[in-house]
């Protein structure tokens, strides 16, 4: 059982009450593949899964994509070695396939989706998959038959909520006129804002519910990352190829890191943490997606689900205006 009691929220439409922080899957499949992390150990994956879980946090939201059903191997034998009335949330996502080269291929067809979620629901060895989400509106033209498909399958009892990744507010509107969207996963953090104008306002009015991924900005508002950790960054970590990772953005992103760690030497918390905590004061996010690699990197981060930011706090981490 949890060793602590983390703040929830309600998610969305759905009865589900979530932990403001999950349990981030991406990084835990590894390298190899388009968008991997570069080399990861599988035993340090399960048991940062089980610390996460001694903490209070209920929730994993993982992907089919992430090392093409590695993640989701591994979620699946972290399961298996809990008790039944210690299992979390399990929250995963299909329409992204793989590809020649290990590179991602974009399907949205019904029988696609219908293959993908059995394929999901044998990985992580559960009876039905708590929220089920699509994870890119790719390709655009199919997304209400990639929808309906996922709205055939909670009436099937497969999946108990359905939801979407990377929408826009008119591809929500769409989609909304085949089923009923209860949540929607947006990227959000200090240096991806973009959501705030149209998507989070709509999504709140609309009491869809918001999971925000890559709080930190993949890491790099972790308080960990330095000029030299990129450059040593394996070859096959997509991090390498970003922009906010390179000049001339990383050094407004590193100074920015900087003002994280001011404020969070107030609250004897990390960078990350306060990174965090900033998406969390958003009123339309319900929870955000913290990515785990190792147990140690939990602890860092948790504090977030707890930490409280004043008006001070936000005017100073906010205080060089538009950042990356």
């Amino acid at each position: 059982m949890p060793t602590t009691h983390l703040p929830t929220a309600t998610l969305g439409g759905t009865d589900l009450e979530i932990t403001r922080v999950g349990f981030g899957a991406w990084a835990i499949g590894g390298g190899g593949w388009e968008f991997g992390w570069g080399p990861q150990d599988d035993e340090e994956s399960v048991a940062a899964i089980h610390h996460a879980l001694e903490l209070g946090v209920n929730w994993i939201d993982t992907a089919a994509a992430y090392g093409f059903g590695r993640s989701e191997a591994v979620v699946g034998r972290a399961l298996a070695e809990l008790d039944s009335d210690q299992r979390p949330y399990v929250f995963t996502k299909c329409s992204l396939l793989e590809g020649p080269s290990r590179r991602v291929l974009h399907n949205l067809e019904r029988d696609s989706v219908l293959r993908e979620a059995e394929q999901s629901l044998a990985r992580l060895g559960v009876d039905a998959i708590d929220l089920y989400q699509i994870h890119w509106p790719n390709p655009e033209p199919d997304i209400e038959q990639g929808f309906a498909a996922l709205a055939e399958l909670k009436a099937q009892g497969l999946v108990r909520n359905i939801g979407v990744s990377n929408f826009s507010v008119e591809q929500l509107r769409r989609i909304q006129a085949v089923a009923p969207v209860q949540t929607l996963q947006p990227p959000y953090s200090l240096v991806a804002r973009e959501v705030e104008q149209e998507i989070l306002p709509f999504a709140e009015r609309e009491g869809i519910g918001v999971i925000v991924y890559s709080p930190m900005g993949s890491g790099l508002l972790s308080g960990g990352m330095t000029r030299e950790r990129i450059a040593s960054l394996p070859d096959d970590d997509w991090r390498r190829g970003s922009p906010r990772f390179q000049e001339p953005q990383l050094t407004a992103n590193l100074a920015l890191v900087e003002r994280l760690r001011a404020v969070a030497e107030r609250y004897d918390a990390t960078p990350g943490a306060v990174a965090v905590a900033w998406t969390l004061r958003n009123p339309a996010v319900d929870g955000a997606i913290v990515g785990f690699r190792a147990p140690h990197q939990v602890d860092g981060v948790i504090a977030a689900a707890t930490l409280e930011l004043s008006d001070d706090d936000l005017a100073e981490i906010e205080s060089k205006g538009s950042i990356g």
